[in-house]
């Protein structure tokens, strides 16, 4: 056989990873350009300066992070766990998008994408994998997936200041 002629297989959960940073970078473009942008957002509703840069800076990260994380989980051959963290992750923030909308009564910067993709991304990721690993591999993942949302918002909140 010559592998100059082989194809070599790629696993659907590889294919399905690349479903988040392709979405994340939707979902950044939104919050920079939807309605005021997700700076002048977050100043008006909670008081907090948030520069471009900054706002840049760890969007950039979030995707380099989430690209390392599929090749390092693809290496390790635990590619549902890294699904289940980032299914837990965007369905985590597109809720908390929606819920901030409703409670502010109005459109916030990455609501659209949160309704159209990013919840409906999460729950089918989640409720795929409930029926292909075990439930306390999943809950241990989800939670990661909430913690890492927690962290950001956290981040956020402290208009991109980590100390």
């Amino acid at each position: 056989m010559d592998p100059a002629n082989t194809v070599q297989y790629i696993p659907p959960s590889a294919i399905w990873m690349w479903s988040f940073p392709i979405t994340y970078l939707i979902h950044i473009a939104e919050e920079y350009w939807g309605g005021e942008g997700y700076m002048a957002y977050l100043y008006r509703i909670r008081g907090v300066h948030l520069s471009t840069a900054r706002f840049f800076l760890f969007q950039g990260l979030g995707v380099v992070l989430i690209v390392i994380g599929i090749f390092v989980s693809l290496h390790l051959r635990w590619p549902r766990f890294f699904l289940s963290i980032m299914g837990a992750l965007v369905l985590s923030n597109g809720i908390t998008h929606t819920v901030t909308a409703i409670r502010h009564r109005g459109y916030g910067p990455g609501l659209v994408c949160s309704i159209l993709l990013w919840i409906p991304l999460g729950i089918a990721t989640l409720t795929l994998l409930a029926i292909e690993i075990p439930t306390l591999r999943l809950i241990v993942a989800g939670s990661i997936g909430l913690a890492i949302n927690g962290v950001v918002a956290l981040i956020a909140i402290r208009g991109g200041r980590i100390k």
